[in-house]
């Protein structure tokens, strides 16, 4: 029963909280810095329960056909078996994943 169909699990932040997403395209963006990921995947259950977080990822990414994400945002990416539910988790509730420090305001002056 093996498919011939990548499915890609990408996790990275965005504005303070943990974004977990699942695609099958991804690859290094012409744009320097960002990955792209192309066509999302979301749980088609066939059962009654609604996650929220699905829910609220789904309506997030309705009509996206390609997202950029900053390479420096992303927290993982894992090629896995089957497409998991998609989740958006605040960033506390993540034990030990930090953002990555960045500079804030411009940088050093040179005394050119």
């Amino acid at each position: 029963m093996s498919s011939s169909r990548q499915i890609y699990r990408v996790i990275f932040h965005n504005q303070g909280q943990i974004y977990e997403i699942y695609a099958t395209h991804i690859y290094q963006s012409d744009l320097h810095g960002f990955i792209e990921v192309e066509e999302f995947l979301f749980g088609e259950r066939a059962s009654m329960v609604v996650d929220p977080s699905e829910e609220r990822l789904k309506s997030e990414f309705a009509g996206v056909q390609r997202s950029f994400i900053p390479m420096h945002a992303v927290i993982r990416i894992d090629e896995v078996e089957k497409e998991g539910v998609g989740k958006i988790t605040e960033a506390g509730q993540t034990g030990n994943i930090h953002a990555f420090p960045l500079p804030i305001g411009p940088g050093p002056k040179s005394g050119r």
